[in-house]
């Protein structure tokens, strides 16, 4: 969706099918096709998930690339798993390789049994000091610094990166928003903050000065019942997937997983639905509905700032032409 002079630029990105459980054949060619189709439908990149349950999001990175004409990986980055030079790394490896940019999903800490595995018992406010910290070095040595540091989590002397990384291909830095420890990382190293919303109607007008964006599903129609007859079947109670939510709730001090857990929007009350996430399917809110019903939604948080969108892992190319015709419209109503 190309910006006009009376347009916010949005952004779309999707999101890469998770490993976990997935069979390996199945899931190369799983990925492949949701990247093309990512790809084709426009989308500026598609998120790659980071967890211990999950395989290398560099190497799921690499075969993105390698099957996509611009497509650009979002990958998630946590200091858990690797040294910021490693990252910066990467991201210039990639760059070198293919000429293609990276964003980075700056993670503070992910699942909390994560961590406990890997005797990481930082609190979590702590994690995003850290973060800040190690975000900092990483984009130093993107910059073409030669980075000497020495800090509360990190020492590095006149460190410098190679191959340089191309300054056109300088890598976006997304970061959760959902609390105030995040919020103050996005300020400290100009992230976007990224939120898992509450319907439009509750969300306020978030802080001045930071680049804002959500994460959401969409599942719309030309018509509204068709909409929700599609969700309801892609997505059905499932009384195991609510146990398991409850219990992931419980071990987790994500300010998100926390905020999401209390909300009870049922189908037919408004767009806002989050079924899918009560019953562990996935882990983000779903706008649902007609296609004029979601772009009022969508058009709503658009218009408190909320200017990137990373939607959910799409089931098919039909899944992002739909939503397509939804930011299409939005654009129609800013327009207007």
């Amino acid at each position: 969706m190309g910006p006009s002079a009376r347009e916010p630029r949005v952004e779309l990105f999707s999101t890469c099918p998770a490993s976990s459980g997935a069979l390996q054949a199945d899931y190369v060619r799983h990925v492949i096709d949701v990247a093309r189709w990512s790809d084709q439908a426009g989308c500026t990149g598609i998120l790659v998930y980071a967890d211990n349950s999950q395989v290398d999001p560099w190497l799921v990175a690499q075969l993105i690339v390698q099957h996509t004409a611009s497509l650009c990986p979002l990958v998630a980055v946590q200091p858990a798993y690797m040294h910021p030079y490693s990252v910066a790394k990467q991201v210039t490896s990639l760059a070198f390789l293919h000429g293609r940019r990276v964003y980075l999903n700056m993670v503070a800490g992910g699942f909390k049994n994560d961590l406990v595995a890997l005797c990481d018992t930082t609190p979590h406010d702590k994690r995003y000091d850290r973060l800040v910290e190690y975000t900092t070095i990483i984009t130093q040595l993107l910059a073409g610094d030669t980075v000497s540091h020495t800090g509360e989590f990190y020492k590095v002397d006149k460190l410098k990166l190679t191959p340089p990384q191309p300054s056109e291909l300088f890598p976006g830095i997304f970061i959760s928003g959902s609390s105030e420890a995040g919020l103050a990382a996005a300020r400290a190293i100009g992230a976007t903050a990224i939120k898992y919303p509450k319907p439009a109607g509750e969300e306020a007008a978030p802080p001045p000065g930071i680049p804002f964006g959500v994460r959401v599903g969409i599942i719309a129609r030309e018509r509204e019942a068709d909409a929700w007859e599609i969700a309801q079947a892609r997505f059905p109670e499932d009384r195991r997937g609510q146990l398991t939510r409850q219990l992931a709730t419980k071990v987790s001090d994500s300010a998100w997983h926390q905020q999401l857990s209390v909300s009870d929007d049922q189908a037919g009350s408004g767009p806002y639905w989050m079924v899918p996430f009560q019953n562990y399917q996935t882990n983000c809110p779903y706008l649902v509905g007609s296609y004029d019903r979601v772009a009022s939604e969508v058009g709503r948080y658009v218009g408190l700032g909320h200017l990137t969108f990373i939607l959910d892992i799409p089931t098919s190319t039909d899944d992002l032409r739909h939503t397509r015709e939804v930011f299409a419209r939005v654009a129609q109503m800013v327009t207007r």
